[in-house]
């Protein structure tokens, strides 16, 4: 049976329920992460996910950032943030295992600018990241980190590579980082179906991005291990969600195991 793993920065979840819901009902993946809910736990509008068969898991807070888990299938062994987090850290990261899936959902700091004291916590904040995978997540068994990563990788995704050369999103010490992840054994699975560029999932509100032209980046990633990017048979872009009224600035991304 395959398992199907939506990745979606919803950029807020009670603001996008319209749009959210229905995609659901249509689509019925088997697990879905989502990241920006920007909403405390006990207020998550929990009904709408659970009368489509969902179990949930939350992680979040009033305003900003805010992670969620929901899966049809099952899910075992949450762990909400990361080791040694001080109590009113960030709601970024949501770990389940789902079935034989084990899932890391990530919402990865922005950083603001290159130079800004929150570009510098985003590095920070990887490297925590990479030594929570490290010591707690095999790589001998079907580890599925996927999220919102606010990088790029390479030129590829990036509608205007000049243009973004060294911003944020784009610059060397980011993507070394999330290059850092990868050394643990991980693989942008995205990359096995498809090494040509113009494929994005984030795009401008305030530049219009989407409606202009796909002037957007690839910022959206699944990263997986060997025995996952085994069975993983496809992973896609689901651009119409993108569009229509109210949509969040990012598309869903879809991977199937």
């Amino acid at each position: 049976m395959a398992t199907r793993v939506v990745t979606w920065n919803v950029n807020s979840v009670r603001a996008r329920l319209p749009r959210l819901v229905p995609w659901l009902e249509e689509h019925r993946p088997e697990v879905c992460c989502l990241q920006e809910t920007k909403c405390v736990d006990e207020a998550f509008p929990c009904e709408p996910f659970e009368d489509l068969g969902y179990q949930l898991a939350v992680h979040g807070q009033k305003t900003y950032n805010g992670v969620a888990i929901l899966s049809r299938v099952g899910m075992e062994n949450v762990v909400r943030g990361l080791p040694g987090e001080e109590p009113d850290a960030e709601r970024r990261v949501l770990r389940a295992t789902v079935g034989d899936l084990m899932i890391v959902n990530l919402y990865v700091v922005n950083g603001k600018e290159v130079g800004d004291p929150k570009y510098d916590y985003k590095l920070r904040w990887l490297e925590q990241v990479r030594e929570m995978l490290a010591a707690d997540l095999p790589m001998t068994e079907k580890v599925v980190v996927c999220g919102d990563f606010n990088i790029t990788f390479d030129d590829r995704d990036i509608y205007d590579p000049e243009r973004w050369r060294g911003k944020i999103l784009c610059s060397d010490p980011e993507r070394e980082a999330l290059g850092s992840l990868l050394e643990l054994g991980l693989h942008d699975a995205f990359r096995r179906f498809t090494e040509e560029g113009g494929h994005y999932t984030w795009w401008d509100f305030r530049t219009r991005g989407f409606e202009r032209g796909n002037r957007g980046l690839r910022i959206d990633h699944f990263l997986v291990s060997e025995p996952a990017l085994e069975v993983c048979t496809r992973v896609e872009i689901d651009l119409d969600a993108r569009g229509g009224a109210k949509p969040s600035d990012h598309a869903p991304v879809i991977a199937c195991f």
